[in-house]
C-alpha cells in the first residue's frame, strides 16, 4: 500500500498491486487493474519511487531459500515466529460432508 494525495488534498491508500499505469496528463491519473482511475497531487515519478520503494521493502523480508525448496525455510519461519509448516488436510471420511468422487461414481451407476 502506498500513500498518496487526492487533488483535494485528501489522502488515499492505494494497494500497489492493483497498479496498472500511471500517466501525466496534465495531472497524474493512476488507472487499477480493475479500470479505476484515481487523479494523484504526486508525480508520475515520485508515485513510480513509491511503487520501487514499497516492493523492495516487501522483497526484502523474502527468504530466498523459500524458492529453492518449495515452501519457507526453518529460520524464516523461526523468525516469524512459527513453528515448522503442518498442512493439514482432510480425514478420508471427508469432513465437509461433500461426496467423494467414489460416491458420485456409484450414484450414477
Amino acid at each position: 500500500m502506498i500513500r498518496l494525495t487526492r487533488l483535494n488534498k485528501q489522502p488515499i491508500g492505494v494497494n500497489s498491486d492493483l497498479v496498472k499505469f500511471v500517466e501525466n496528463s496534465p495531472d497524474t491519473l493512476i488507472t487499477l487493474i480493475t479500470g479505476e482511475k484515481i487523479l494523484v497531487r504526486e508525480s508520475y515519478e515520485e508515485i513510480v519511487s513509491l511503487l520501487v520503494a514499497f516492493r523492495q521493502r516487501v522483497l526484502a523480508g523474502v527468504d530466498p531459500s523459500a524458492y529453492a525448496s518449495g515452501g519457507p525455510g526453518v529460520e524464516a519461519l523461526r523468525r516469524a515466529g512459527m513453528s515448522s509448516p503442518g498442512v493439514r488436510s482432510l480425514p478420508e471420511n471427508n469432513a465437509l460432508g461433500m461426496p467423494s468422487e467414489t460416491d458420485q461414481n456409484e450414484e450414477r451407476g
